[in-house]
């Protein structure tokens, strides 16, 4: 059989069995498995056991548990409603003030939580309420939210990099600190629109008055923890003093001490970190399995070879294969979630990109750049049904999405950018020490 042929039988095979409403990890190890008793026969299940323990029992996955505890301690600790206080005192005066707190408390909380949907669930249900109390536009408010807890995906730590770096045999320390810039400058752009649109429109935005210097003086005190916690960890990684996996224990130890100082970690706050950490965990282990049986097939059976060897002779340039991976991102964005993306095609293109000459570690960030498009793409984008779910009955699905769709464009843009200038990814990767 053509190799295309294959190729092509596997992907509507596994779109057909997510479409029937069978989780990605399930489809991808049914399919493993079938592909496994058809090539080798019933002892083929034996490698199909052995090959994901192998991947599976691997010291730099004790990361993904961790960094997940560190991020449920801190939220049921109360600590980001702190953050969210200290943000919009300062800036809460200005018009959009609240808006751009948001945005702010979005990439503080995504440098210690690693997922969007924790960060659009945790301050979309401190700050939504306040703006629309304080008469924000309501697209506005709910818009700016949900794009700015994507952010959680692509600012260390990153669930998505350890996944990706795991697939691609790639540093995740790099892939980290790779994601800084090109997060903080997406951060910076859906802040200069919301201000350029609350300044020329107020009303979007109205300005809180009556905040005095000694109310915001006196909340910087409520800030220092959180802050002290993402800077630790990102400077740790950064100088190599620390693995990923080293700082997502410090980071948790971290947190722990963090929650226990603010005396609000009760043991039944602490019991319900425990478990979410252990749903997540297991969720996201038993699609790593999965994706690690399936890429196994798929690789015994030449299948990313042979379409790296089509695509690269290809007669166009090389950026015009890249723009074609990222159109075919965005449209999986549309229909599967961003880790199940990275699972399945990690395997099949990361070759592509070595043969055409890209940097792995960039592809890499750019591809958790395009992920984090998805989180609010519909119709899966998971953190626009964050949001309905934390809103007023009156906010419907269709406000939340016209919202979000300016910072799509932004993303768009943003993505644009870190292939035109690859050193906004690779310049501080390229001055880490150890």
């Amino acid at each position: 059989m053509e190799w295309w042929l294959l190729l092509s039988i596997i992907v509507v095979a596994l779109v057909a069995l997510m479409f029937l409403g069978l989780p990605i990890c399930f489809s991808l190890g049914f399919l493993a498995m079938v592909a496994t008793a058809i090539l080798w026969g019933p002892k083929g299940m034996f490698n199909f056991a052995t090959t994901a323990y192998g991947q599976i029992n691997s010291f730099t996955l004790t990361a993904v548990p961790l960094f997940i505890l560190m991020a449920d301690i801190i939220l049921y600790s109360g600590v980001s409603d702190d953050a969210f206080d200290m943000l919009h005192k300062w800036i809460g005066s200005i018009p959009g003030g609240l808006a751009v707190a948001s945005e702010l408390g979005c990439t503080l909380f995504a440098a210690v939580c690693g997922a969007s949907t924790a960060t659009t669930a945790t301050i979309g249900m401190i700050a939504v309420p306040e703006m629309l109390k304080r008469n924000y536009d309501k697209r506005l408010a709910t818009g700016c939210i949900a794009a700015g807890g994507a952010l959680g995906v692509l600012i260390p730590p990153s669930i998505l990099m350890i996944m990706y770096g795991v697939l691609a045999e790639q540093s995740i320390g790099m892939l980290f600190i790779g994601g800084i810039l090109p997060g903080l400058m997406l951060s910076a752009m859906f802040i200069a629109y919301i201000l350029f649109r609350c300044l020329r429109n107020p009303s979007l935005g109205p300005p809180i008055p009556g905040i005095t210097w000694k109310d915001r003086w006196a909340s910087l005190w409520k800030v220092w923890a959180i802050l002290f916690l993402a800077i630790a960890m990102i400077v740790a990684i950064y100088t190599g003093v620390c693995t990923s996996a080293e700082v997502a224990g410090v980071g948790c130890f971290l947190a722990l001490l963090i929650g226990l100082g603010y005396r609000r970690l009760s043991w039944a706050n602490m019991k319900k970190a425990l478990f979410r950490c252990a749903r997540t965990t297991c969720f996201i282990l038993w699609i790593l399995v999965a994706a690690m049986a399936f890429g196994y097939v798929i690789s015994y059976l030449m299948l990313p070879q042979q379409l790296c060897a089509w695509m690269t002779s290809l007669p166009v340039s090389r950026y015009v294969i890249l723009a074609g991976i990222n159109l075919i991102f965005i449209v999986l964005g549309c229909i599967m979630d961003p880790g199940a993306i990275i699972m399945v095609t990690t395997p099949i293109f990361v070759p592509i990109i070595v043969a055409l000459g890209f940097d792995p570690l960039w592809f890499g960030v750019m591809f958790v750049v395009n992920m984090e498009l998805a989180e609010i793409t519909p119709p899966l984008g998971l953190n626009l049904y964050i949001m309905k779910g934390i809103v007023p009955p009156e906010i419907t699905l269709s406000d939340i999405l016209h919202g979000a769709l300016p910072f799509m464009i932004l993303d768009v843009i943003g993505l644009v950018l870190i292939i035109i200038f690859p050193q906004i990814i690779m310049w501080l990767p390229s001055t880490m020490m150890g």
